[in-house]
């Protein structure tokens, strides 16, 4: 046998010995054993036939506070030029104050109890005076894109007004399961001529 021929053999007995460890490791790292496996493909197989999980899917939590603007909605009302500059502007800085699931203005979305800020506090909040918040306030809640209601919190004998944003534009929390109060608090908001266009509805 030539010395070439001699490499070659030795070269695929070396292969060979690769590939037998390789399938030990391999045989070595599996849990079950191939009847094992099998038996549970089977067993899945049966599961998935009458809409069953054999194992339920993992919730990860994660609580990080959370703002989703709703894009193509959003980019509906940029286009038809339905906000001003300083609204939009005023949106995004909300933004951070938008509590989870009530799409209400609060002081502290991480709190568990957060209390709804009026004009007066979002405005300090904001570091700016209420005579520029105000109006912006005014007209999101004619255009159907914020909300007032009654917080139940008085302010010296005056009547106290939380404020709300539609969910339409901007939501904290679940798309699929909107708050029923939201929903009755913005479905007069919703028939307006620009809103009812509208091309994502949640409700």
């Amino acid at each position: 046998m030539s010395k070439s021929e001699n490499n070659l053999s030795l070269g695929k007995m070396l292969d060979e010995a690769n590939k037998k460890a390789r399938l030990k490791d391999i045989q070595n790292e599996k849990i079950l054993s191939h009847e094992e496996m099998e038996f549970a493909n089977q067993l899945q197989a049966k599961a998935n036939a009458k809409g069953m999980k054999l194992v339920p899917d993992r919730k990860i939590k994660n609580n990080t506070p959370f703002v989703q603007i709703i894009q193509h909605n959003f980019s509906y009302l940029r286009k038809e030029g339905y906000l001003t500059l300083a609204e939009k502007g005023f949106l995004v800085d909300i933004s951070e104050f938008v509590g989870f699931s009530s799409n209400c203005i609060v002081d502290d979305v991480k709190k568990k109890d957060p209390i709804p800020l009026n004009q007066s506090d979002l405005a300090k909040a904001l570091g700016r005076g209420k005579n520029k918040i105000s109006p912006l306030v005014t007209s999101l809640v004619d255009k159907g894109i914020m909300a007032r209601a009654e917080s139940g919190l008085d302010d010296n004998n005056v009547r106290s007004y939380a404020i709300y944003i539609n969910p339409h534009i901007m939501i904290s929390g679940s798309k699929d399961h909107v708050n029923e109060t939201l929903k009755t608090m913005f479905k007069k908001a919703m028939r307006k001529p620009v809103m009812k266009n509208l091309p994502i509805r949640l409700f």
